[in-house]
Protein backbone atom coordinates (compact mmCIF):
# COMPACT_ATOMS: atom_id res chain seq x y z
CA UNK A 1 0.00 0.00 0.00
CA UNK A 2 1.69 3.32 -1.24
CA UNK A 3 0.41 6.91 0.10
CA UNK A 4 2.38 8.76 -2.03
CA UNK A 5 5.00 10.12 0.38
CA UNK A 6 7.70 8.31 -0.57
CA UNK A 7 9.13 10.65 -3.43
CA UNK A 8 7.46 13.86 -1.27
CA UNK A 9 10.50 15.83 -0.12
CA UNK A 10 9.82 17.09 3.86
CA UNK A 11 8.31 20.53 4.27
CA UNK A 12 11.10 22.01 6.42
CA UNK A 13 13.92 21.32 2.98
CA UNK A 14 12.13 24.31 1.33
CA UNK A 15 14.83 26.81 0.53
CA UNK A 16 12.65 30.00 2.14
CA UNK A 17 13.22 33.23 0.35
CA UNK A 18 14.05 35.26 3.24
CA UNK A 19 16.89 34.73 5.34
CA UNK A 20 17.69 35.30 9.02
CA UNK A 21 19.49 39.30 10.25
CA UNK A 22 18.87 39.99 5.78
CA UNK A 23 17.46 43.49 5.19
CA UNK A 24 14.04 43.25 2.26
CA UNK A 25 11.70 46.05 1.39
CA UNK A 26 8.00 45.31 0.83
CA UNK A 27 4.74 46.56 1.13
CA UNK A 28 2.62 45.83 3.99
CA UNK A 29 -0.72 44.03 2.48
CA UNK A 30 -2.77 43.18 5.80
CA UNK A 31 -2.39 43.22 9.74
CA UNK A 32 -2.66 40.31 11.97
CA UNK A 33 -4.77 39.34 14.78
CA UNK A 34 -2.22 40.98 16.65
CA UNK A 35 -1.49 44.11 15.08
CA UNK A 36 1.31 43.21 13.55
CA UNK A 37 2.01 44.62 9.91
CA UNK A 38 2.30 41.00 7.60
CA UNK A 39 4.55 41.34 4.04
CA UNK A 40 5.01 38.59 1.81
CA UNK A 41 8.36 38.09 0.12
CA UNK A 42 7.17 35.13 -2.91
CA UNK A 43 4.31 34.15 -0.57
CA UNK A 44 5.98 34.05 2.10
CA UNK A 45 4.81 35.89 5.33
CA UNK A 46 6.33 37.91 7.26
CA UNK A 47 5.00 39.84 10.44
CA UNK A 48 6.31 43.40 10.94
CA UNK A 49 5.25 45.02 14.10
CA UNK A 50 4.14 48.57 14.48
CA UNK A 51 3.50 48.83 10.67
CA UNK A 52 0.19 49.87 8.83
CA UNK A 53 -0.92 48.34 6.09
CA UNK A 54 -0.09 50.00 2.96
CA UNK A 55 3.44 51.14 3.95
CA UNK A 56 5.96 50.60 2.07
CA UNK A 57 8.93 49.42 4.54
CA UNK A 58 12.44 48.53 5.06
CA UNK A 59 12.78 45.60 7.31
CA UNK A 60 15.47 42.81 9.08
CA UNK A 61 14.70 39.22 9.17
CA UNK A 62 14.51 38.46 12.83
CA UNK A 63 13.42 35.00 12.66
CA UNK A 64 12.96 32.40 10.33
CA UNK A 65 10.46 29.70 11.19
CA UNK A 66 9.05 26.81 8.66
CA UNK A 67 5.56 28.97 7.77
CA UNK A 68 6.14 32.28 8.63
CA UNK A 69 9.63 34.62 9.50
CA UNK A 70 9.39 37.62 12.05
CA UNK A 71 11.02 41.01 11.12
CA UNK A 72 12.32 44.51 12.43
CA UNK A 73 11.38 47.63 11.18
CA UNK A 74 14.24 49.19 9.79
CA UNK A 75 13.01 52.02 7.85
CA UNK A 76 9.20 52.95 6.59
Amino acid sequence: MSYGFRNSRPRFNVKKPVELDNEYEADIEDISRRGDGIAKIEGFIIFVPNTSRGEHVKFRVTRVGSRFAIGELVQA
